[in-house]
């Protein structure tokens, strides 16, 4: 069981506490902000002692000035809906235009700049935030709760349940960046991604999907054995070149009949980082649009210089009858869980 301690971390440029929560299990330790759920840091077990494998920043007022989602809780919708608007029982809901002509991670103000309600319950941290109706252009009162467990053996999961007293849509994931030679390593060399996937949804130049499922054989996407992160950069394709490198949604294979799948590992420095989801995809994002973004410790992070696995229902799926569906009927039970494991080798 994690021990967690609570501390003020500061105010919000409006004036909003904001806490900062250490959990602790055996050699492992995270820091989660209560502004935005961001997960701040991660420090694991490494050759040489320990290592903080997650980019975060030093100060509120820089996580506030940056937009780059650094660790944060993502929603309503996690990644984009295409022209910032759906149909929904007949209704047309316009939505926040912040990415293009698309709604990207819940609009302007999404859950990543709310402040969540925390508290401790046997040895985990739980937080919640209730969602307005009509907030940033969605129908229903979203209740939004994240559970947060970190064990001794290097488990890092997050669970995700949601509730909703309207139809709305939801589909909810973390943005952290992790570097396993470290946040301030500064690159991906030397560091190897395998995912467990087939396919990915092909984008347009808005990065929306198209519908086609591309095959990824014979592809840069072809990560089932494990690639190094900057040879599959290095290599060329119209998708690579439409996304600026990997910002990708791939369709996750099952391999068992497990609602827990094995979606994702990268390794690097001695060590592992395994993904496992119940979502029925995974955004693998090589930080191309990080542009020296302020960082713990007086660092600053560029571009490529570390990678997202962001668990996901496919992007724009409300747009997509053939895609795993993200709508949430009122009084049902939104339930996802995304467990990180880190590890020596």
């Amino acid at each position: 069981m994690a021990e967690l301690i609570q501390q003020p971390f500061g105010l919000t440029s409006d004036r909003r506490e904001v806490d900062i929560w250490t959990l602790r299990a055996g050699r492992y330790a995270i820091q989660v902000l209560t502004y935005g759920g961001i997960l701040r840091s991660w420090m694991v077990p490494a050759p040489e002692g320990s290592r903080d494998i997650v980019l975060g920043c030093e100060t509120l007022a820089q996580y506030e000035a940056q937009d780059k989602y650094l660790g944060a809780l993502v929603g309503r919708v996690a990644n984009r809906i295409g022209g910032a608007s759906f149909e929904l029982n007949g209704v047309t809901y316009p939505l926040a235009v912040n990415n293009g002509p698309n709604c990207l991670h819940g609009g302007l103000h999404g859950f990543n700049e709310a402040v969540w309600k925390a508290r401790e319950e046997d040895g985990v941290l739980v937080l919640s935030y209730v969602s307005p109706a009509g907030e940033e252009g969605f129908p229903g009162t979203l209740r939004v709760q994240v559970t947060y467990t970190l064990t001794e053996e290097g488990a890092l999961a997050l669970d995700y349940q949601a509730e909703s007293d309207a139809d709305t849509l939801c589909s909810l994931t973390n943005h952290s960046y992790f570097n396993l030679l470290g946040h301030a390593h500064g690159s991906l060399e030397g560091q190897q991604i395998q995912v467990w996937a087939d396919a990915i949804t092909e984008m347009d130049g808005d990065s929306i999907p198209t519908g086609t499922l591309l095959p990824v054989e014979g592809t840069p996407f072809d990560l089932r054995d494990p690639v190094e992160f900057l040879h599959g950069l290095s290599l060329e394709h119209p998708q690579l070149t439409l996304g600026n490198g990997y910002d990708h949604n791939f369709v996750l294979s099952r391999q068992t009949h497990s609602p827990m799948r094995l979606a994702a590992k990268a390794t690097g420095g001695g060590l592992s980082l395994e993904c496992w989801t119940t979502q029925p995809g995974i955004q693998l994002y090589t930080a191309n649009y990080l542009d020296g973004t302020p960082g713990k410790g007086g660092v600053s992070y560029g571009p490529r210089s570390a990678f997202c696995l962001e668990t996901q229902a496919w992007p724009d799926a409300v747009h997509h009858p053939t895609f795993p569906p993200i709508l949430l009927r009122a009084g049902e039970r939104y339930h996802h869980v995304t467990t990180y494991r880190a590890a020596i080798l």
